[in-house]
């Protein structure tokens, strides 16, 4: 898989391999609008087909940080015209779903897979060797732990309590410093 182009391997009707290749330009101008972008986000974890009534519900809600069952119909049909019109035949043209306009039906592609590396491209750098998620969180706990460290340090030395007290101001803000780049560095290299 080169630098500039990724291909899927996709199963036909008919049983014959097909091959879909988007380039990083393809894929950058498919992401580039959140409508479509909140379409594969809807799409990430179904199976099958599903109707275009209910992803343009979701997708309105998200977009009007509200609920399915909240949102009006102007605001349903604001996002349902756009992506029957523009957004869903964009998507089926590149081959990332299949979309059956006159019956209503959306069906993610495994072109859909190559999309998700890059809207979330973390997610497969995140695991350990043990294969769990836990990789993030560690990095969490660490930073979470020196703005304690330096916390303490800062306002034991700035309220005069003992043994801080014999620290000048400048040695706990480089301390402080060093922590936090040491943590910063120590992250980048992992």
């Amino acid at each position: 898989m080169s630098a500039t182009t990724q291909q899927v391997e996709e199963q036909s009707n008919s049983t014959d391999m097909t091959s879909v290749e988007l380039s990083e330009d393809q894929i950058y101008h498919l992401l580039q609008n959140e409508r479509r972008r909140n379409v594969l986000r809807y799409l990430h974890d179904t199976e099958g087909q599903v109707s275009m009534r209910d992803l343009a519900e979701q997708v309105a809600a998200w977009e009007n940080d509200s609920t399915v069952q909240a949102i009006t119909s102007s605001e349903r049909q604001r996002v349902y015209i756009p992506l029957y019109q523009s957004h869903l035949p964009k998507l089926d043209e590149e081959g990332v779903i299949d979309y059956d306009q006159s019956r209503g039906t959306v069906t993610k592609t495994e072109t859909a897979n190559v999309l998700y590396e890059y809207l979330e491209p973390t997610t497969a750098d995140d695991t350990s060797d043990d294969g769990s998620d836990d990789e993030p969180t560690r990095w969490e706990r660490y930073y979470l732990g020196a703005s304690g460290l330096g916390a303490t340090l800062l306002a034991g030395s700035t309220l005069g309590f003992s043994p801080f007290a014999l620290l000048p101001h400048g040695t706990v803000g480089l301390a402080i410093l060093g922590m936090f780049w040491t943590l910063t560095l120590g992250q980048r290299l992992a």
